[in-house]
């Protein structure tokens, strides 16, 4: 059963990972790591695109970013804005928060607020994994700077 157990729990991050849109061969950047983040999650995204995810430090360009993001992290829109200039246009970045009553959670007014000033704006919400609700963040179709 264990084994059994582990499939399903894979292929259910494969499949979220799919859910957020990624897609093979994509260059994806994490902010955020820590003890706490979904390994299954984190898994299931660099199967799926066939890269491993890139650190804070990387510089060259991505098609996407990974934020695991927390109540007590700090000021969002900072974080928001430092996660854009390696990010290539039209991508799009997943910000991922603790669920509604896990330690770190984030109210959603707060990234509403957060992602205008950063030059973002939200365009859907969803249970990423177990304890993760992530948001896609994209740049106004106008484009950016």
């Amino acid at each position: 059963m264990g084994a059994t157990a582990e499939s399903a729990a894979d292929q259910q991050a494969g499949s979220l990972a799919a859910r957020l849109g990624f897609r093979a061969g994509q260059v994806v950047q994490e902010f955020g790591y820590d003890d706490d983040v979904d390994e299954g999650l984190r898994a299931a995204v660099e199967e799926l695109t066939g890269n491993e995810l890139e650190d804070e430090d990387a510089e060259d360009v991505v098609d996407a970013a990974v934020y695991w993001w927390r109540e007590d992290d700090g000021d969002l829109v900072d974080a928001l804005v430092d996660a854009l200039p390696n990010l290539a246009e039209g991508g799009v970045i997943w910000l991922l928060t603790p669920k509604s009553g896990r330690p770190g959670h984030v109210e959603p007014s707060e990234i509403e607020d957060a992602a205008p000033t950063a030059g973002l704006h939200a365009t859907s919400t969803i249970s990423a994994c177990r304890d993760w609700a992530g948001t896609r963040l994209a740049t106004p179709k106008s484009g950016r700077r």
